[in-house]
């Protein structure tokens, strides 16, 4: 008896550690604003809405853009299909990031001191680019 009590502790013992891990591990969107998301020191210098649900944000540091796709009402179990971008034009180079995610799409980053950069994004399937703009 003792044998079979034991062995269940330790099974349920080993399943515990299983979902800690799991739950530990599972990916998490910490930032709870669109600034937040690309961190300090940036300032937002462009936005536009993807209809009723989201907006792209545009944030500057001085010499990196960075670009964020935000659900405007998350309820927190939905996924919503989002994609942002942003492209530099001295050489082409683009940073994007696309997936199926609850609160935001992104960050994404890119170095763009004395270029043009164009960005953009999607929202269930409504997207929108800026032209080439931005020029620093």
């Amino acid at each position: 008896m003792r044998t079979s009590q034991r062995t269940a502790a330790l099974a349920l013992s080993a399943l515990g550690m299983v979902a800690g891990t799991v739950t530990v591990t599972a990916p998490a969107e910490a930032a709870t604003t669109p600034s937040g998301a690309c961190g300090s020191g940036y300032y937002q210098i462009d936005r536009h809405a993807l209809g009723s649900v989201a907006d792209i944000y545009l944030f500057y540091n001085g010499s990196s853009n960075c670009a964020v796709t935000w659900v405007r009402s998350p309820n927190g179990t939905r996924t919503y299909d989002l994609r942002v971008h942003i492209q530099r034009k001295s050489d082409l180079k683009t940073d994007p990031d696309a997936g199926f995610y609850k609160f935001y799409a992104g960050p994404v980053r890119l170095s763009a001191a004395n270029t043009c950069i164009s960005w953009g994004g999607s929202a269930q399937g409504i997207s929108w680019a800026s032209g080439w703009e931005h020029c620093g």
